[in-house]
């Protein structure tokens, strides 16, 4: 977690390097290339696939490859698969986001969606707080069964709006295209996080709250880069998480106040948590030398 705040905080100081992903499009998904420099570590460069009808064919809906080079002169260092470290960086990064931003006593944490993102929030948003109530709901009940196991802590809710209501913490990972999330269902304070390509918040929550982002290019770049439910928002109404990692603007301002956070990714996390796997490779002897 700290090394990917550290890199949070790297990029809005503007010494991280980290441009806008770019994509080519295929018939039924899109490959994305997102490259970053994170001083002090590594080049890194991730190609990630999204395919949303994957999950029809058993098959994950992201997958790629993320790549690390010397940031000296350029030597690959490394390449190892992409799919885990997203989903873990996505949690991790949105995990933070709670930490930071949801009010002193959040008790009810509750996650929309049943697919490889919801799994990692399972494991990683809880460590954050002290949730006293686990919620957990989605379209499919037995991709939910699958997903808590048969003996778990988690309540399955029979609609998004029973788990939002009450919540102080929602966290939102589907591909949904029509809003799945309505300001009418949240409690005041509540704390909202949405990842994902599709646009999960409705447009009077996003009007009504504090909205905090990885990078402002969410708002003033189209997708795949920016965040489709930003578009046309006023950039400067957005905080980067990485400011208020530093002290450098506020995070959340009152317990009555309804914060967002808008996630869409960036290269320097790939970079942050691709770094700490090589390290951990090299410490205990996992991976295949290759001769470039």
């Amino acid at each position: 977690m700290e090394p990917l705040a550290n890199a949070l905080v790297s990029y809005s100081s503007g010494e991280a390097n980290s441009p806008p992903r770019t994509a080519a499009e295929a018939p039924q998904g899109f490959l994305g290339a997102m490259p970053s420099h994170l001083p002090g570590r590594a080049l890194a460069a991730k190609l990630i696939s999204v395919f949303p009808n994957n999950a029809r064919r058993g098959l994950a809906s992201n997958q790629g490859l993320l790549a690390l080079l010397n940031e000296q002169d350029g030597t690959p260092l490394c390449v190892m698969d992409a799919r885990h470290i997203t989903a873990v960086r996505t949690a991790v990064v949105s995990a933070l986001s709670v930490r930071e931003l949801a009010r002193t006593g959040a008790r009810v944490l509750a996650i929309l969606g049943t697919g490889e993102q919801a799994a990692a929030y399972l494991s990683v948003v809880p460590k954050v707080r002290d949730f006293a109530e686990l919620r957990i709901a989605g379209r499919n009940r037995d991709h939910l069964v699958r997903l808590i196991g048969p003996a778990s802590e988690w309540q399955v809710c029979p609609s998004f709006e029973v788990a939002v209501r009450g919540a102080d913490v929602v966290l939102c990972c589907t591909d949904s295209a029509p809003p799945l999330l309505r300001l009418s269902w949240l409690s005041r304070g509540a704390h909202v996080v949405s990842v994902g390509s599709g646009s999960e918040i409705d447009e009077s929550t996003l009007r009504e709250s504090w909205l905090f982002v990885e990078w402002r290019g969410a708002v003033t770049n189209p997708p795949p880069a920016g965040a489709a439910e930003l578009q046309g928002l006023n950039p400067d109404i957005a905080t980067e998480l990485g400011e208020v990692l530093a002290g450098s603007q506020p995070g959340r301002l009152s317990s009555q106040e309804v914060t967002v956070f808008e996630s869409t990714g960036l290269g320097v996390e790939d970079a942050a948590v691709g770094w700490a796997v090589y390290e951990a490779a090299l410490r205990v002897g996992l991976g295949v030398p290759v001769r470039w």
